[in-house]
């Protein structure tokens, strides 16, 4: 009988400890109650793995270097699982990540995927920002060839070569679909705007630098 219970009281625990909802892959899922309509599912529909060949799993757009010409002198080359279907499922997601001397991957977050990046070459100054019951501390560091950062899932960061040369670093972030929010792209450059009068408030400045930097057009480098 002391067996019997034990192992009762277990199979509960075990029930109650597994049953939680898988993390989301995308920003939002709307229920729907007709199949037929269904169109995005938390995740993707998966190929008969009797069909899948060897170039499912391979991706190679890696092999050349992204186009740093632009206004943030940086490039990022995705291979989630819009770009990549054989990461369906498996948890995990790279970038390439490009820099021109002094080029700049903008503060932007990850909502679903935590991020470790390792440098190839050059110098990169980076840095992530905790969340308000840490305080908003700034951890950041200076890497070179072969170091390695990681960033925490959620948390703002960013990566900045402060080399004179080009510089280029590898991302691998924990989720077939991180997610991307650019901070100055998403408050500034919102469709539609935010209303102005929040963002005085928030940032509490006048209204005139919230029109102009409203009126930026803020480029987005993946």
């Amino acid at each position: 009988m002391k067996f019997l219970l034990t192992f009762v009281l277990l199979a509960l625990a075990s029930s109650h400890a597994f049953a939680s909802d898988p993390s989301p892959l995308q920003d939002f899922c709307v229920a729907i109650n007709d199949s037929n309509s269904a169109v995005l599912v938390n995740g993707k529909f998966c190929k008969d793995p009797k069909l899948a060949v060897a170039d499912d799993f391979s991706f190679t757009k890696f092999r050349y270097p992204g186009n740093t010409s632009n206004p943030l002198g940086s490039k990022v080359t995705t291979a989630f699982v819009d770009q990549f279907p054989g990461l369906n499922t498996l948890g995990i997601t790279m970038a390439r990540l490009d820099f021109a001397p002094y080029g700049l991957n903008p503060p932007h977050i990850h909502p679903r995927g935590t991020e470790m990046l390792v440098v190839v070459e050059g110098t990169l100054y980076v840095g992530f920002v905790t969340s308000n019951q840490l305080n908003n501390t700034l951890f950041t560091k200076v890497l070179t060839k072969g170091d390695v950062f990681v960033f925490p899932q959620g948390l703002i960061h960013f990566q900045l070569n402060i080399g004179q040369a080009n510089a280029l670093a590898f991302a691998f972030l924990s989720s077939q679909n991180p997610g991307l929010i650019t901070i100055a792209n998403s408050v500034f450059g919102s469709k539609p705007l935010i209303n102005v009068d929040v963002l005085t408030k928030a940032f509490q400045v006048d209204n005139k630098l919230i029109n102009y930097l409203q009126a930026q057009n803020w480029f987005d480098n993946h």
